[in-house]
């Protein structure tokens, strides 16, 4: 096995751990129950970590997850209120209309 990265937090962990293994590259999370212990031991060292089974996939890994991490944000303004509204919604923040097809 081989360590990938540290994640942020546990979602983003399991998130990335679960891109990973759809793509043909089997992952794990590591020390996702370890942050209870922050304090104790160094924050930094209590984050979730990424775990690949095969080394070989560490270069198409972390490929793949810079990917994902640089993934352009749709915007798109409310034909109802005029809103600017940013990121994955597909409905307005301030009136509830939906995004335009």
């Amino acid at each position: 096995m081989q360590r990938l990265v540290r994640a942020p937090n546990a979602v983003l962990a399991m998130l990335w751990s679960d891109l990973l293994c759809e793509a043909g590259m089997p992952a794990s999370v590591q020390r996702q129950f370890l942050g209870s212990a922050a304090g104790e031991l160094p924050p930094h060292e209590c984050l979730p970590e990424i775990w690949l089974q095969h080394a070989e996939h560490k270069e198409r890994a972390l490929a793949l997850l810079e990917e994902l991490q640089s993934l352009p944000q749709r915007r798109w303004n409310c034909p109802a209120c005029g809103e600017l509204v940013e990121g994955g919604f597909e409905q307005c923040w301030s009136c509830g209309a939906l995004m335009p097809v």
